[in-house]
């Protein structure tokens, strides 16, 4: 018979070969030898992760934990799987303990995690989150020396560089590309600066003969910053945000007379490199300035309109025509599910007893996954069968799931940003509410902008509040009706899909004198007249 350590061998090297399923039987073979074995428990806990089988994975890194407490890397992996299931401020306090471990790769690792999720922490305020992401920032950036200034050239098309690796993901990039198409091409001259796939008319960009594009991919932040300097842009706009950690020290090398962050940046970054952050009036108030590095510019309506310019499912009749009792849904990931959420929505379901909640994302493809769901809500009084669990699926297929929605319900304090959008486009309503922070009112400022403004609850007992009243009256199902049938004009008409005027106030900002020398000093913009 094998021994314990003979299995962990065999498992090891099926590990290294990617063969995680074959890995897993032979960690569990180990263990059933020894189950004080620390080396299984932690490569169990790895290669069920790797499966996307985040549950099991942090059933199997919490026994590793409590084997060896030190243990700072088993620690920052059980972190990363109860962050994938929406334990958000448990990863939190797991990846503090892996910072003060002593380990400084272990250590660096846990800084840029906790830097990434702050804002999706309930238990992290602004204050925390500057302080997280400043500190990843000092980290990072030591020993980077910002290139001598540069001045914006004139007599010229203004050189204005968009950095992202996500042009290739249509469903992501409908802001982006709503403002991009629209672009003055008489006056700007547009670089794309891609770490992914390049841009195509599939993800939703209109070609221009004057465009260049860059794959950037593998290139060095220092390369890259010489590029950027060599071609002379004048306006660098990141869409990356935290999404592309990686790539934000190329702001620290100043490689630009002028550094934009916007889109997917809904949190302070930390960085002073940046002279600008793009939002609205609806996702962060003057007072909150003092928690950004960055001078912030506020445009019209909302910084996320978007157009959509790909196939996508007609509007269907809401499903409680056919079902006689309201379905609420969330097609939002995991991550995203914090034990507030999952409070609010009992709570809701609760009320309501005849009441239904649809639930959609990749994570809950695996079954321990959808088990571990089911018990957070079970643990809130709500049991299986009042839940509908769904996993992946190709973008067509799972925009058509909102033909089983009604309502659907946002996530905070993380708010959808695609997620709110697509839900309006497909007809169905979000219900959410005026959170505490940037990234928990991104919904608001799409809902706003829509003309929705009864879909925006002051704060969450309000959203629970409504929620419970909306699936009580009696006229629902033919306000719903009305509601799908005329939505996607509503849109259209709104500033929440006008991306002609996102085009014109973000152009207003690229060509504005007073933009540079941001220093440390917080401070509205108003965007000048172009």
């Amino acid at each position: 018979m094998e021994t314990a350590a003979e299995l962990l061998q065999q498992a090891d090297r099926q590990h290294q070969k990617r063969d995680r399923a074959q890995a897993v039987v032979l960690y569990r073979q180990a263990l059933q030898r020894d189950p004080a074995l620390f080396e299984a428990w932690y490569g169990l806990g790895c290669a069920l992760a790797g499966q996307g089988a985040h549950a099991a994975a942090a059933e199997a890194l919490r026994q590793a934990v409590a084997l060896r407490p030190d243990a700072a890397g088993a620690r920052c992996n059980l972190a990363e799987a109860l962050f994938q299931l929406g334990e958000v401020d448990a990863a939190v306090a797991e990846y503090r303990q892996a910072c003060g471990s002593g380990d400084p790769e272990v250590a660096a690792v846990a800084s840029a995690a906790l830097a990434c999720i702050a804002p999706g922490a309930a238990d992290l305020d602004n204050a925390a989150v500057l302080g997280l992401r400043r500190c990843w920032i000092a980290t990072v950036g030591r020993g980077i020396r910002p290139m001598p200034p540069a001045t914006i050239q004139t007599g010229r098309k203004l050189r204005v560089g968009y950095v992202s690796a996500f042009f290739g993901d249509r469903n992501w990039m409908k802001p982006v590309w709503g403002l991009i198409n629209r672009h003055d091409r008489a006056r700007f001259e547009i670089h794309l600066l891609s770490d992914g796939s390049d841009p195509s008319s599939a993800s939703g960009y209109i070609d221009h003969p004057d465009d260049r594009i860059w794959q950037v991919d593998g290139v060095s932040n220092a390369e890259l910053a010489r590029h950027v300097r060599q071609a002379g842009l004048d306006v660098l706009v990141d869409l990356n945000g935290y999404s592309r950690q990686g790539r934000l020290p190329l702001f620290l090398h100043r490689p630009a007379p002028r550094q934009i962050a916007w889109f997917n940046t809904y949190a302070t970054t930390g960085m002073d490199a940046f002279d600008l952050l793009v939002g609205d009036a609806a996702v962060l108030p003057p007072e909150e300035e003092t928690y950004y590095s960055e001078r912030i510019a506020r445009v019209p309506g909302s910084y996320l309109a978007f157009e959509v310019r790909y196939p996508v499912p007609e509007v269907g009749p809401p499903p409680i025509l056919r079902n006689l009792y309201p379905t609420f849904g969330c097609l939002g990931s995991a991550y995203k599910l914090v034990p507030a959420v999952i409070a609010a929505w009992s709570l809701i379901l609760r009320a309501v007893p005849e009441a239904r909640l649809l639930l959609r994302n990749r994570t809950l493809d695996d079954a321990s996954n959808r088990a571990a769901l089911v018990a957070r809500f079970d643990r809130e009084g709500v049991p299986a069968d009042r839940l509908t669990l769904l996993g992946a699926a190709e973008h067509f297929a799972f925009l058509r799931t909102y033909e089983q929605v009604d309502i659907a319900l946002d996530t905070f304090p993380y708010n959808g940003g695609t997620t709110t959008s697509e839900a309006l486009w497909q007809g169905v309503p979000v219900l959410g509410f005026n959170g505490d922070r940037w990234v928990a009112r991104t919904s608001r400022s799409l809902l706003l902008a829509a003309g929705l403004d009864d879909w925006v609850a002051p704060d969450a007992a309000a959203y629970v509040e409504t929620a419970i009243r909306l699936a009580r009256q009696a006229d629902l199902p033919a306000r719903l009706a009305a509601l799908r049938q005329g939505m996607r004009a509503r849109l259209a008409a709104s500033a929440a899909c006008d991306s002609q005027a996102l085009c014109h106030a973000m152009e207003a900002i690229y060509l504005a004198r007073d933009v540079a020398g941001r220093g440390a000093q917080a401070g509205s913009f108003p965007p000048a007249e172009p």
